[in-house]
């Protein structure tokens, strides 16, 4: 298991309901239901017992099934070649490849090579983007789950359309059932309307469009799921009650 640096967060290997197959993800570390907020390998599970995260020698992450020393998943390649390419689980429950160099930029956001949270599974956390990069060209969106015991793609997302003014959209396939609004104010959404626990945040420039939440009480957990249904649940946990 990977712990993050406060204990917030813990990474390793699970398999959901009765299936034997196996997948890397990140969960709660102190909840006792292990409530799974990323799986790396959703759509390839490992069908033994191995499994393997490493780093190769190009700076990736790469995740093997050790049996047969395939490659199930890997992370994307990033812009440069790292000196020192470390691998870190945030508190944010973010996992992050940096270059783990003695300089002032390894910890900005912009710096990392690679970044969970630009690949968002059924799971919006705090600092989670939905959006997308006109400059690289990622489409940051939420997924849902097939169903409660699988994590490979389901059948809606959650996303953003820039097209016009950039709304928010609920698609199943691709047929949208929900234009949720600007990203200032949800209608169809009151999970995502202002309130003093959360701060919503829009932003439209010429490189990127995107909306994200930050939490202002730091002893609540907070995440948006959105289920095998297209249903989108707004679920809190008091850390500190684990309640």
């Amino acid at each position: 298991m990977v712990v993050s640096a406060g204990e917030v967060f813990e990474m390793g290997f699970f398999s959901p309901g009765k299936l034997r197959s196996r997948y890397l993800g990140v969960w709660y570390k102190k909840d006792i239901d292990r409530s799974v907020v990323w799986v790396a390998n959703k759509d390839t599970p490992i069908l033994d017992s191995s499994g393997v995260l490493s780093i190769n020698t190009g700076g990736i992450l790469v995740l093997l099934m050790n049996s047969s020393n395939d490659i199930v998943w890997s992370s994307s390649k990033g812009s440069r070649a790292p000196q020192n390419p470390v691998a870190v689980l945030l508190d944010s429950g973010n996992l992050v490849l940096k270059d783990d160099r003695n300089d002032n930029n390894n910890n900005n956001p912009y710096k990392f090579l690679w970044q969970s949270f630009d690949y968002p599974s059924n799971t919006l956390l705090p600092g989670m983007k939905i959006g997308r990069n006109f400059v690289t060209g990622l489409d940051s969106f939420v997924s849902s789950w097939k169903s409660a015991d699988d994590p490979s793609k389901g059948d809606f997302t959650l996303r953003i359309d820039p097209g016009g003014f950039p709304q928010m959209v609920l698609k199943k396939g691709n047929l949208t059932q929900i234009r949720l609004g600007s990203g200032v104010y949800f209608t169809g959404l009151p999970q995502l309307k202002p309130n003093p626990d959360n701060t919503l945040v829009f932003v439209l420039n010429e490189k990127e469009v995107y909306h994200k939440y930050e939490i202002r009480n730091s002893s609540l957990l907070v995440r948006l799921v959105l289920d095998p249904f297209g249903i989108v649940e707004r679920l809190t946990w008091r850390y500190r009650t684990s309640s």
